[in-house]
């Protein structure tokens, strides 16, 4: 082991590919890696945690940084633990089951923490706790499983992590225990009927991939199965045995993609036992789900997220909201309840669809949906005569545009609610917005996806000449 490294790989590092050194752990990255320095050069190191001083071989090294994995941990963290999972060393699904769920929610704050010091250079904002779930295993209410062969057997499970090779799985930690059921019933059947899997490099089989979803308020379950072929062999035999196996199930769905692509599901949707959507509720709230629909993975934690926007967005039932990016209108039904109207604005056309039919299923008249481009849209409201007093907005994980940013800024709400599931790109947001005169005041983390490196936030800004 080289503890005083010398020499260099291309490009002047001070580490060398296929050496050992001694590194201390100070934080973790983007991904949930550990990140170390040597000579002022970052080191990624995968399980790695922060205090912790490791050996670690390094296995590639780039211009400005390098990435290893542990040989040894030398002093270990008293926050690690023993991942429950059997596979977790080569599933990608989660990254953190070796940091103890108290760890995991003070490292989720301090990604956002470092993400808006040195991205977005906001040092005075106060980054609260991480809002942490009850339940932090079994927590996800929707499942999409690849299947493929696996050393010449039939898996079910998660990709590797960076890769497309499946890792067998018959009981996911953070998936619902339905859904577990869901992924070994399918599996048995495909084996007693001798159904063809999907071969991705060949472009051949039948089934691709395996979807559950669990009502968790309503207990109403659908199933999804996606094909590579316009047939589904053995329907009805195949509905027969999933009825027999699966509590709460009503939904049996066949999905057709026929592409040569990483997008799980096709255009072609039928049901073909049962009903067309299940029944969820948050909050009081009830959403219908289709096999197709975005609905929260963590009920319980998406009910706390969806409060705290409530919160930040100081309703008193006098005001007009404006919902960007809205979906299928969870958070805009939320709203409604506390402000005098509500308008979300998404560009997705049947997303559009749902969030009328939720709010028409909840008896919400104060909630109006518009399907277009927020650049586009904003300005036909102003000219409509509509005043925002709080815009919200949940952007999909790259962020808004600049001039999305800028044109909320043209219509001077009182306060911004700003949803986000990306610490790096709500930084350059945030300041984006501090640029165009909006303070950001406090952002709560929230952990809507416990034992893995992602982190929510809801923010709280407010128009800088504001009293």
């Amino acid at each position: 082991m080289n503890k005083q490294p010398v020499g260099s790989d291309k490009n002047s590092s001070p580490v060398r590919r296929g050496e050992k050194y001694r590194l201390s752990i100070t934080g973790l990255g983007h991904s949930g890696e550990g990140v170390g320095r040597i000579q002022d050069f970052t080191i990624f190191v995968p399980e790695a945690l922060p205090g912790e001083t490791i050996e670690v071989m390094i296995e590639e090294v780039k211009k400005t940084y390098a990435r290893g994995k542990i040989s040894q941990i030398v002093d270990p963290s008293e926050a690690r633990c023993q991942p429950p999972c059997a596979v977790y060393d080569q599933c990608g699904g989660c990254q953190l089951q070796h940091l103890n769920y108290p760890g995991q929610l003070a490292a989720k704050r301090q990604l956002v923490l470092d993400a808006v010091t040195r991205i977005g250079k906001l040092t005075d904002v106060t980054v609260h706790p991480t809002l942490g779930a009850d339940s932090p295993w079994y927590y996800r209410n929707k499942m999409q499983s690849p299947v493929g062969l696996s050393a010449g057997e039939i898996a079910v499970g998660c990709f590797a992590q960076g890769t497309h090779d499946i890792i067998d799985s018959s009981s996911c930690h953070i998936q619902h225990h339905t859904n577990n059921l869901i992924a070994a019933t399918v599996k048995q059947i495909i084996l007693n009927f001798g159904i063809s899997v999907y071969n991705e490099r060949l472009h051949q089989g039948t089934i691709r991939h395996i979807l559950g979803r669990v009502g968790t308020a309503s207990g109403e379950v659908m199933v999804v199965l996606v094909t590579a072929t316009r047939e589904l062999p053995h329907a009805n035999e195949i509905v027969s045995r999933l009825r027999q196996a699966i509590p709460g199930l009503v939904s049996v769905v066949h999905n057709v993609n026929d592409r040569q692509t990483n997008i799980i599901l096709g255009d072609y949707t039928k049901t073909i036992w049962g009903k067309d959507t299940i029944l969820d509720s948050l909050d009081g709230l009830s959403f219908r789900i289709s096999a197709k629909s975005f609905f929260q993975v963590n009920t319980e934690q998406a009910a706390v997220l969806y409060r705290q926007a409530v919160k930040y967005a100081c309703l008193s039932g006098r005001e007009t909201v404006l919902d960007l990016y809205c979906g299928t209108g969870t958070i805009a039904l939320f709203l409604a309840r506390h402000c005098r109207k509500v308008i979300g604005i998404e560009i997705v056309a049947p997303a559009i669809a749902d969030a009328k039919q939720n709010a028409e299923l909840n008896g919400i008249t104060n909630a109006d949906f518009i399907c277009g481009d927020a650049v586009d849209m904003l300005p036909k409201l102003v000219a409509d005569g509509v005043q925002p007093d709080v815009v919200v907005i949940d952007p999909p994980r790259a962020g808004c545009e600049r001039k999305v940013l800028e044109v909320i800024a043209t219509l001077q709400p009182e306060r911004v609610v700003y949803v986000s599931c990306n610490p790096a790109s709500l930084a350059r947001d945030l300041a984006i917005l501090g640029e165009n005169g909006y303070l950001t005041k406090e952002i709560q983390p929230v952990d809507m996806f416990p034992q893995t490196y992602h982190v929510e936030c809801c923010v709280w800004l407010k128009r800088k000449h504001s009293p």
